[in-house]
C-alpha cells in the first residue's frame, strides 16, 4: 500500500502513460545491463514493477526486477534514504533485498521516470502456523530494528495518527467520495475511531520510534527452502518510515485473539534475541489497524485518476463499500476498548 500525496504525472491522470515496454527495456539497457527482450509485469498498483530477462554472467543473474517509482510520491532524497537503510541491512547479512548499484548509482532517471533495479528473489508465503517459522521471522525483524534504531530518517515521514489517520480522513471528507446519506455517518464514526486511536497512543506512552520496514505482511516476507538459503527474506521497503516497532508485527498476527497471542509470543521470542520489545506498544495494535483501514480508503481515492485504480477497485465509492467501512470502524472502536494482547 502506498502513501497519500499530490498526484502529478507525465500526463494529467495518466502517471504511467509513457512507460511503454520499449522505455522499460531501453532504460535498463542504458544503466549497463543487456536485456533479452523478455518482460513480465508484476503485481503493483503504487509503482510499476517488471521482471526482465538479462544476459547473465558470473556477477549478474538471468533475471532482474525493475521498479519504476510513481511520479511525485517520494523525492529522490527520500528514495535514497530507503536505499541506504536496506544497504545497511544487507551489509550485516540481514536478508533484505537492496537495489543493484549500476553506473555508480542505485536510483536512475529516464524519460521523466525514476527507477531502480533489484536482483530477483523468489520465495513462497511463510507458514505462519509454525511457531519455529514465526520465531525465525521475529529474529530477523529484531535485526532490522537493531539497525533501524541506529539512526533516524531525516526526510521520510513518520507513521502516526496525523499522517495515517487525520490527513487521510480529510482526503475522504473533503472530496466527493462518500454517498451523501453516509457522509455524516462516516465522518462521525471515523472521528470516534481516531479518538480511540489517540487514547491508545496515550496509554502506550512515549514509545520509541525507529526506521521500520513499515509493511510487514506475508506477501512481503518470502520464504525459501534450499541448500544455498533457507528462511525468510524481506522485500519491498517502499513504505519504510519512522514508527513504533509493533508496526512490523501486527499484520502477521491474524484476527482471532488466541491466534494473535500465539503468533505474537513466537515472534517476540525471536525478536528479543536481537532487540528489546516494549510491551506497552501492544496498546497500539488495534490503533495501527484502524489507521491502516482509514489510510487504505484514502489511498485509493488519491490515486483514482490513475486508470489502474478504477479497474482494480470498481466497488470503491459504492453504498455497500462505505457501509462496510463504517461497520469495520465500529468494530475497531470496540476492539480498541479491549485489553491489549499478551506476549
Amino acid at each position: 500500500m502506498g502513501s497519500i500525496g499530490q498526484m502529478t504525472a507525465n500526463e494529467p491522470g495518466l502517471p504511467y502513460a509513457a512507460l511503454t515496454p520499449d522505455v522499460v527495456l531501453n532504460s535498463v539497457d542504458a544503466v549497463g545491463l543487456r536485456t533479452t527482450g523478455t518482460l513480465l509485469a508484476l503485481n503493483s498498483y503504487e509503482n510499476r514493477v517488471f521482471q526482465l530477462g538479462v544476459e547473465a554472467d558470473d556477477e549478474r543473474p538471468a533475471h532482474v526486477v525493475a521498479k519504476f517509482y510513481r511520479p511525485a510520491r517520494w523525492t529522490d532524497a527520500q528514495i535514497l534514504e530507503e536505499h541506504d537503510f536496506v544497504a545497511a541491512l544487507a551489509d550485516v547479512e540481514v536478508p533484505a533485498v537492496p537495489p543493484l548499484t549500476l553506473s555508480g548509482r542505485t536510483l536512475h532517471h529516464t524519460d521523466g521516470y525514476r527507477f531502480s533495479v533489484f536482483p530477483r528473489q523468489g520465495g513462497r508465503v511463510p507458514n505462519l502456523d509454525d511457531d519455529d517459522v514465526l520465531e525465525w521471522i521475529g529474529r530477523f525483524i529484531g535485526r532490522i530494528h537493531a539497525v533501524g534504531g541506529t539512526a533516524a530518517y531525516k526526510l521520510r515521514p513518520a507513521l502516526d495518527p496525523e499522517t495515517f489517520g487525520r490527513a487521510p480522513r480529510a482526503v475522504l471528507l473533503d472530496g466527493d467520495w462518500l454517498p451523501p446519506e453516509l457522509r455524516v455517518v462516516y465522518g462521525g464514526v471515523s472521528q470516534q475511531a481516531l479518538d480511540g486511536v489517540q487514547r491508545a497512543f496515550e496509554r502506550a506512552g512515549d514509545v520509541r520510534t525507529l526506521r521500520l520496514h513499515g509493511d510487514v505482511h506475508e506477501g512481503n516476507v518470502l520464504w525459501t527452502d534450499g541448500a544455498a538459503r533457507t528462511g525468510p527474506h524481506f522485500v519491498d521497503f517502499d513504505d519504510s518510515r519512522m514508527g513504533p516497532a509493533v508496526q512490523d508485527f501486527w499484520m502477521l498476527l491474524g484476527r482471532e485473539r488466541d491466534e494473535q497471542e500465539r503468533r505474537l509470543t513466537a515472534l517476540v521470542a525471536g525478536y528479543e534475541d536481537f532487540a528489546q520489545f516494549n510491551r506497552r506498544e501492544l496498546h497500539l495494535v488495534e490503533a495501527l489497524r484502524t489507521l491502516r483501514l482509514i489510510h487504505y480508503s484514502a489511498w485509493i481515492a488519491s490515486r483514482w485518476t490513475d486508470p489502474a485504480f478504477p479497474a482494480a477497485f470498481p466497488w470503491f465509492g459504492t453504498q455497500r463499500y462505505w457501509e462496510e467501512r463504517i461497520l469495520e470502524l465500529r468494530e475497531q472502536i470496540a476492539a480498541m476498548h479491549e485489553a491489549p494482547l499478551i506476549a
